[in-house]
């Protein structure tokens, strides 16, 4: 231990803390702009500079380590100057398109404008001036309002180590741009959004489909309804005050119903319905000596990255569509026969903690005879603005069911919504169709949590099936070189493309504060410890429309709507 003065303030700080930790740990905020916790410092930007006793400059305090003795000033004079100086540079450098950008009062240079007084202009000059990429069906890339913090990149190259941006050129004329400047939508980016999280400003940003959504709903001849993913009802929560990981589904369903859709259904219905496909695939694989292991596709990040990095091995990606697109497909087969409505009358909306969804529903695989299972997605934000320009105030609305009957789920379809949850959802099926009877616990503490790569290993009927869960991105390449090299030793493989699953994907809430993710988890294992069916072959909707429609899982039916194929983007 080492025992600082900062402020005045006697502080005992860790060996080898930074100055930053050591001022938080007292209570003692510094802004930061290019911090990433848990990520190497860079001191780029300058913003956390501090003023230490016997150094002639200021300190970035996030990359500087305390030592005994160390004397600190946080807040002089000298420092908010140095603060304020370099708040204004960016600002003058920026578009002033305050009041109609996406991120306005959620913008952190906005926020430090306002923090260090800056009123006036001081450093008037040339400007950048850089086109917007709107290449991507998921994220636009508007380089204008970038300020060169570099958090994108390092989230985009360490963090899921793909590596589709980064800075060029020098001084003034320096960017943050795809491999020769190129768009989004030829790049080798996933649409992950991640980087729209821990971007500060509005430089990176989701493609809104509001305006699609809105003239859907004002057309009288469709027929429009929502469905919603397991994520989102743990965290639009938060963007309206209400405490983390409060679960407002039966607000959502009323929300939407207000906005005028004719009907909200459920996610998590299919949900269940993929894991009912996806267990009978993958016995069907180990019973007949097909290719293992077998990987899930229900993050379309994750199918992106193995087109564009490994298609040679697409061949153990699982066949099954994702939920959301499972839904959208049985939502203009089976249920618009049973409603009476032309399926190209039905304008499917997904309501979708990711950006990735987006290039998802617009891919041609995901069609039925030319249209698309999912004609539009909006992400958790979306919706959010939405709620507000409609003037719903969603605090004070009621809760309403699901429609039925693509709106029945279980506690296994919940848990999807974070790392984890599938193979749990998976194991708790598969255990059940080979042996005929029920598991003993439903909670896999192994594979859950936020490590890189959880394991798992299930006796059933004397055999050990090895399973893993794949956290991130970032954390899948060792995998795929053991799969490659035959020696993996894995029958079944869950990849979630962002850090601990959809609950953190790039179209939820954007923050800064890592507990939130924590709770928003922990509301979602709260939902499915109380439901009163938590296995997805209990669903009574799923067996009733097996019956009626697709007979059985895997049946021809089933692979015609439900199951679709992939294709090498590899250049």
């Amino acid at each position: 231990m080492a025992e600082l003065t900062i402020n005045n303030i006697k502080v005992n700080a860790e060996d080898g803390m930074t100055i930053l930790d050591a001022a938080k740990s007292a209570g003692i905020a510094i802004p930061t702009l290019c911090h990433i916790k848990n990520l190497f410092p860079t001191g780029a930007c300058r913003i956390c500079s501090v003023e230490v006793e016997g150094q002639r400059g200021l300190i970035p305090s996030c990359a500087y380590p305390v030592y005994e003795g160390m004397v600190v000033e946080t807040n002089s004079s000298r420092v908010r100057r140095a603060r304020k100086t370099i708040v204004e540079l960016l600002v003058e450098n920026h578009p002033q398109d305050c009041l109609i950008c996406v991120r306005n009062k959620n913008c952190e240079l906005q926020d430090l404008s306002a923090q260090y007084g800056v009123r006036e202009h001081r450093y008037s000059g040339e400007a950048k001036d850089h086109a917007i990429d709107i290449s991507s069906p998921s994220m636009e890339r508007d380089p204008a309002k970038c300020i060169l913090c570099g958090r994108c990149v390092r989230i985009c190259n360490e963090v899921q180590q793909v590596g589709a941006i980064d800075f060029t050129k020098r001084g003034f004329q320096s960017i943050v741009t795809t491999p020769y400047n190129k768009g989004l939508n030829i790049s080798d980016c996933i649409l992950c959004g991640q980087c729209i999280l821990v971007c500060p400003t509005a430089a990176l940003r989701e493609r809104s489909q509001t305006k699609d959504v809105a003239n859907a709903l004002g057309d009288k001849k469709k027929f429009v309804v929502a469905q919603i993913a397991p994520a989102v009802r743990a965290s639009l929560g938060e963007e309206f005050n209400m405490p983390l990981g409060t679960d407002v589904t039966g607000q959502l369903v009323t929300g939407l119903k207000r906005l005028g859709f004719k009907r909200v259904f459920d996610t998590n219905f299919a949900a269940d319905l993929t894991i009912m496909e996806e267990t009978t695939e993958l016995i069907n694989r180990i019973t007949t000596n097909k290719t293992l292991p077998m990987f899930t596709s229900c993050c379309p990040g994750w199918v992106k990255y193995i087109e564009h990095n490994r298609p040679e091995l697409l061949d153990h990606v699982s066949t099954c569509k994702s939920p959301h697109e499972m839904e959208g497909a049985i939502l203009k087969t089976y249920y618009a026969k049973k409603i009476g409505v032309d399926p190209k009358d039905i304008f499917v909306v997904s309501i979708m903690p990711c950006t990735v969804k987006k290039f998802e529903s617009s891919r041609a695989e995901l069609s039925e005879e030319h249209m698309p299972d999912v004609d539009a997605v909006l992400t958790t934000r979306e919706l959010v603005r939405y709620f507000n320009m409609a003037g719903i105030d969603f605090c004070d609305l009621p809760e309403t069911e699901f429609d039925s009957p693509l709106g029945e789920s279980t506690g296994a379809a919940i848990i999807f919504g974070t790392s984890g949850g599938v193979m749990e959802a998976a194991i708790r099926t598969a255990y059940n169709t080979l042996t005929g009877n029920e598991l003993d616990t439903l909670e896999f503490e192994q594979i859950r949590g936020f490590e890189g790569v959880k394991e798992l290993t299930v006796n059933i009927n004397g055999s050990d099936f090895n399973f893993a869960v794949v956290n991130g991105i970032g954390n899948i390449a060792k995998v795929l070189d053991d799969v490659e090299q035959g020696t993996s030793k894995y029958h079944f493989i869950e990849v979630m493309a962002c850090p601990g699953g959809c609950i953190n994907g790039g179209g939820q809430p954007i923050h800064q504060k890592p507990e939130k993710v924590i709770k928003r988890i922990k509301a979602l294992y709260e939902i499915d410890s109380k439901m009163i069916f938590r296995k997805s072959h209990e669903n009574e909707s799923v067996k009733t429309l097996y019956k009626e429609f697709f007979i059985e899982p895997n049946s021809h039916k089933a692979h015609e709507i439900l199951h679709t194929h992939y294709h090498s983007r590899k250049k």
